[in-house]
């Protein structure tokens, strides 16, 4: 239980997924504030530790079903999991909820002004992460490639232009810290993706595209804060 308690909340999910749905349900960041542990967590967010570890042993002690062990994946294959599973579904989406806003604008803006403001903030986010995801796609994550095959191969690692994987790591990280940040505030402008009484379909469609995506870019920050960046660091220093 102490090891538990002084583990961080990342580690946990890097670990085994299934802690995700914990720590989702208790509003707990494991993707951009990863870093801390529980007894942090706990006493900012004012959660019994007790109750919350119990529930985290619950899910590892529940039955694994498919959930894949990304921990375990070679470097190479998580980037390429990364781009084509979360990069396609934030470029096919954004266009898709971006519509869906820009028509309950003009329906709805009237009697919901929050509605602009959530469609600038959703505008904003669309056009930041496609120019983060094309630097991963062209920079980062062909560099990492580079890396495991050369460690494969017992070749020796030219140096990037970008000096170190740390240097764009960096970048990627303060770039996921504000997006985390920017739908921290469409949260609360929807109320947690509740459409008001008065909305119609497209309004609770909306909302539910919304939360969703907020939930993939959770899992998407996650398996590169925690798991991609980290160990693509290590292996980095293996051919110092």
């Amino acid at each position: 239980m102490e090891n538990f308690q002084n583990k961080t909340i990342g580690t946990f999910v890097a670990e085994d997924f299934r802690t995700a749905a914990v720590f989702s349900k208790y509003k707990i960041d494991f993707c951009c504030k990863g870093n801390r542990t529980i007894d942090e967590v706990c006493e900012k967010q004012e959660i019994d530790p007790k109750v919350l570890l119990k529930k985290i042993q619950e899910a590892l002690s529940g039955d694994n079903g498919n959930t894949i062990d990304f921990n375990s994946l070679p470097l190479d294959l998580l980037a390429d999991y990364i781009e084509k599973t979360h990069h396609r579904y934030v470029e096919e989406k954004s266009v898709i909820i971006m519509q869906f806003l820009n028509k309950l604008c003009s329906v709805h803006g009237a009697n919901h002004p929050e509605l602009f403001k959530i469609n600038v903030l959703f505008t904003e986010c669309a056009g930041e992460l496609a120019q983060h995801m094309k630097k991963e796609e062209l920079m980062l994550f062909p560099f990492v490639k580079k890396m495991v095959n050369g460690k494969e191969a017992g070749e020796a690692l030219a140096q990037p232009p970008f000096g170190t994987v740390s240097n764009p790591i960096a970048m990627m990280m303060h770039e996921h810290d504000a997006e985390g940040d920017r739908f921290r505030e469409i949260a609360s402008l929807t109320n947690d993706y509740k459409a008001p009484s008065d909305g119609c379909t497209t309004y609770k469609v909306t909302f539910a595209m919304l939360k969703e995506f907020e939930e993939n870019l959770h899992t998407h920050i996650h398996l590169e804060n925690n798991i991609l960046f980290p160990k693509a660091m290590v292996l980095e220093k293996e051919f110092a």
